[in-house]
């Protein structure tokens, strides 16, 4: 069957990102032996021209749309990408059956399976069911009884069953070194599940909670290739957390010092699960860029959240980075249950005193379908079951629903390191683009101690 695959997403702020789930998909139909095309919308200038063309020019016997993600899960400065998905599956229905999937699809499949008009929606992994349903296609049988696959007008779907052992992804059919270009590095996954109960979190959702770990000889494989036929020079390991299980990122990283891979990479990291054995060897295997999933500086808050690990665990994962002369990043969420001004505050006050080469903050939380967070937001009456959650709606602890945004705006004016994507402080469209016209490898906020003071863009955009 010759099937196209097209990657709806066209976000490029703060930088490109290459369609990984896609390529996994793409592997997986090559495997199967079907023909594949594809078209990755990102670049393209008139998205429903190219489809058309491509659709004229090469009718395939079925489209698989893959939506990475449904807006920019940023407040104030939201960007929803509802309708330019809608756009490209309007150019295609009617002409061949469409297939919708992807993390952002499987948050909510069944309200936007019938917000875009798609024919078929595969939630979670596609990699095996997605053939098995070509297969039916093929056969003019009907798709009831595939786990993970909802049809068109009827509610009802057998739940995804994970995929046991992940695959590499095929690269080849996208644009590797266009992606390295513009974006600045290749991203790579090593394994599949979250353990974890951070309240706002989807990963669990999309992935499950059993973690599933790639065998390493295979990652080695895959970052030689990046590096000696793409011209990859940085990668960013894309796991929920690189660094759990320990021995696991250990025996990777010992592996990618053997290969001798002449690589530098970054990656999300648990500070529960770091030692000055586990970071010195990451750093030799090319690690240059930490990043903690923090969410907050407060004792009380980080419980609130769901997160694994304590005030001094941050504080101790930090010291290890400055020691080892490492860049380092936190990411904060400002707003989530029980926060108040003091709450705030302990967050400031903490990364001063770790003092990281870049702070995130953003304010807000979004509320996901399934989450504990949306249990909760519904239990608050902030949300009622009727509330659409298509469009973005944030989470606002009550008590600084009103000030939150002219309190972090006034804070993190004051330091230089802090960047809040929402409020364009320290960050802005244009300052991203900008910053990509020279060779930056890795991520964006490395650059944070050549800028110097804070600024901000007013959001009206005066």
């Amino acid at each position: 069957m010759e099937v196209l695959l097209v990657s709806a997403n066209r976000e490029k702020s703060p930088y490109p990102v290459f369609p990984l789930g896609l390529s996994y998909l793409a592997g997986s139909l090559l495997a199967a032996g079907h023909r594949v095309r594809t078209i990755d919308l990102c670049f393209a200038e008139d998205p429903e021209v190219l489809l058309g063309e491509e659709l004229f020019a090469h009718p395939p016997a079925a489209v698989i749309l893959s939506i990475r993600n449904i807006d920019n899960v940023t407040y104030p400065g939201t960007r929803s990408y509802l309708e330019g998905v809608k756009t490209a599956v309007n150019a295609c229905r009617g002409k061949t059956p469409v297939i919708l999937g992807g993390s952002g699809f499987s948050l909510m499949p069944r309200e936007l399976l019938e917000f875009f008009g798609g024919d078929f929606g595969i939630i979670g992994e596609g990699e095996e069911i997605l053939p098995r349903l070509l297969e039916r296609l093929a056969k003019g049988q009907s798709a009831q009884g595939l786990p993970g696959v909802l049809t068109k007008g009827v509610p009802e779907y057998l739940p995804p069953v994970p995929v046991e052992k992940i695959g590499t992804p095929e690269r080849g059919l996208f644009q590797v070194e266009r992606y390295n270009r513009e974006g600045g590095m290749a991203n790579l996954q090593t394994k599949r599940g979250c353990p974890f109960s951070c309240i706002y979190c989807t990963y669990p959702i999309l992935e499950g909670s059993r973690l599933r770990l790639r065998a390493i000889p295979e990652i080695i494989s895959e970052i030689r290739e990046l590096v000696d036929r793409n011209g990859t020079r940085y990668l960013y390991f894309v796991d929920d957390i690189f660094n759990y299980p320990m021995d696991f990122a250990e025996k990777l990283c010992r592996a990618m010092i053997t290969a001798n891979l002449s690589i530098h990479w970054s990656a999300f990291i648990n500070p529960s699960f770091i030692t000055p054995e586990l970071l010195a060897v990451m750093v030799e295997a090319g690690c240059d860029a930490f990043e903690f999933g923090t969410d907050s500086g407060s004792p009380a808050m980080l419980r609130n959240l769901g997160k694994s690990f304590t005030v001094d665990e941050v504080r101790a994962a930090s010291a290890l980075c400055r020691e080892h002369g490492v860049d380092f990043a936190h990411y904060i969420l400002f707003g989530g249950p029980g926060e108040t001004e003091k709450t705030l505050l302990e967050s400031f006050a903490l990364m001063d005193e770790v003092d990281p080469t870049a702070v995130i903050g953003m304010t807000g939380i979004r509320i996901y379908p399934g989450t504990p967070l949306h249990r909760q937001a519904l239990e608050e009456k902030i949300i009622t079951p009727e509330t659409s959650l298509l469009e973005p709606v944030f989470y606002f602890s009550p008590a600084v629903r009103d000030s939150l945004c002219e309190l972090v705006t006034s804070e993190a004016l004051k330091r230089r390191n802090w960047v809040v994507p929402g409020l364009e402080i320290n960050m802005s469209d244009a300052m991203m683009a900008a910053l990509r016209q020279f060779p930056v490898q890795g991520p964006l906020w490395k650059l944070m101690k050549r800028l110097g003071r804070s600024r901000v863009r007013p959001m009206s955009g005066g």
